[in-house]
């Protein structure tokens, strides 16, 4: 027999819609029959699977051991058994958290989402995380897993905005969709940029040749997304003739802040997917999300991140290059 206790992230779900995602390896008709047959109980009652799950409810699966694995998909690993060597990316160094979000800034080289099942990624490491300092056990993992909010590309390092909690995804997510969230990236480009820019457009990604293009009209084209970027000089090196430049990201659409700059005429340094030129070692894009800030406006349980901005440092590339 297993006991499962139901916790906040899994509070407001229907029952059978939670078994769905508890056993991935049973059928629908399996789970609703094993519910008329009391194999499995809600708070020690019979069910029928449309109850609304509440804080500290209890489950009981009345399922053999072997049966229990083969509908929950394999055995859980031992606390340490996933630890991570990013020795090669750098570490990812935690800017903020508390019990429901996590502000985590990823090292360059580093994935934010897994692309073949052999990658590591910034999910594997904030799991890792997390067991490691206590603050999620293998069970909870069960009912929820924690996960990024937001993607960087592979080259692209910076804040990335991670959820430990349900009430923390659903916020951060509709932050995001509102465009309420501001994200703040650094970059560096050739020549001289001395005006604030704010630029519009359309945006279509190839994903065979992993490239997006730029229509300054709307193309009435189905395939391409409407985008935003606003462009804000920092400061110029006239012996160098580069421009440190802040930009603020209203919409998020890949590879948009390297596609836009680009159309201006001022692709990043080291972008030569978007005509910039290699710079010493930096042969990727020099792109870096160095702040973010939240909105005045925060559900409770996100009172204390309400109104406030998050920043990390800048990687050593960045003065090595400018100054």
């Amino acid at each position: 027999m297993k006991e499962v206790k139901i916790g906040n992230n899994a509070a407001g779900k229907r029952l059978d819609s939670f078994l769905k995602s508890y056993l991935p390896g049973a059928s629908g008709g399996f789970i609703y029959k094993m519910l008329r047959k009391k194999n499995i109980t809600l708070n020690g009652k019979k069910a029928d699977g449309t109850e609304k799950l509440s804080e500290n409810d209890v489950i009981k699966i009345f399922f053999s051991d072997e049966t229990f694995e083969k509908f929950k998909g394999g055995s859980k690993p031992a606390k340490d058994e996933k630890k991570i060597d990013l020795s090669k990316y750098g570490d990812v160094k935690v800017v903020y958290e508390d019990n429901n979000i996590l502000l985590a800034s990823k090292p360059v080289g580093l994935l934010s989402q897994k692309s073949t099942p052999k990658d590591i990624s910034l999910n594997d490491w904030l799991i890792d995380y997390l067991l490691l300092n206590n603050s999620i056990t293998n069970d909870e993992l069960e009912i929820y897993k924690p996960s990024i909010c937001n993607r960087l590309d592979r080259n692209t390092g910076g804040i990335v905005i991670c959820a430990k909690s349900l009430v923390g995804a659903r916020t951060m997510n509709k932050l995001l969709k509102d465009r309420t969230l501001d994200k703040f990236y650094r970059t560096i480009v050739s020549g001289n940029l001395s005006e604030k820019i704010f630029l519009k457009g359309y945006l279509y990604k190839d994903e065979k040749k992993n490239k997006v293009y730029i229509k300054k009209e709307d193309p009435h084209d189905n395939r391409y997304s409407y985008i935003e970027t606003e462009i804000v000089p920092v400061e110029y090196n006239k012996d160098k003739d580069l421009t440190m430049l802040e930009v603020k990201l209203i919409t998020g659409k890949p590879h948009q802040i390297r596609a836009h700059l680009s159309g201006i005429g001022y692709p990043l340094v080291g972008d030569v997917k978007y005509g910039g030129k290699a710079y010493g070692e930096v042969n990727y894009q020099l792109l870096f999300c160095n702040r973010v800030c939240f909105p005045n406006e925060m559900p409770e349980e996100l009172a204390n991140i309400k109104g406030r901005e998050f920043k990390t440092d800048l990687p050593a590339i960045y003065n090595k290059i400018f100054y």
